[in-house]
């Protein structure tokens, strides 16, 4: 069985272009994982700001990451804009890196 925590590492290895220094997940742009009985993964996403550009290629990089993890059934990313992200929303790590503390 495919864990929430496998799919959350796999994440960190995901990075918005513009700001290459920190993972989507430290960045608070991760707002849902669910995983089902056949390992088929639900990702619920946002970025930065609306309209972004590169959230086409943001998505795509997350669900290719999830579907190498072994044994992953279908992975679904849906790209959301409520609540919408703020800086508040990275991790304390995130925050130091991007010069927040």
């Amino acid at each position: 069985m495919i864990t929430k925590e496998q799919v959350i590492e796999s994440l960190k290895n995901c990075y918005d272009p513009e700001i290459p220094i920190v993972n989507l997940v430290e960045l608070g742009l991760i707002y849902n994982v669910e995983v089902n009985e056949n390992n088929d993964v639900n990702i619920k996403m946002t970025l930065t700001a609306p309209g972004c550009p590169m959230h086409s290629l943001i998505s795509q990089d997350a669900k290719s990451k999830i579907e190498k993890i072994e044994g992953i059934g279908k992975v679904n990313v849906e790209v959301v804009w409520d609540p919408p992200w703020n800086p508040n929303m990275m991790s304390d790590e995130a925050k130091q890196k991007l010069g927040f503390l």
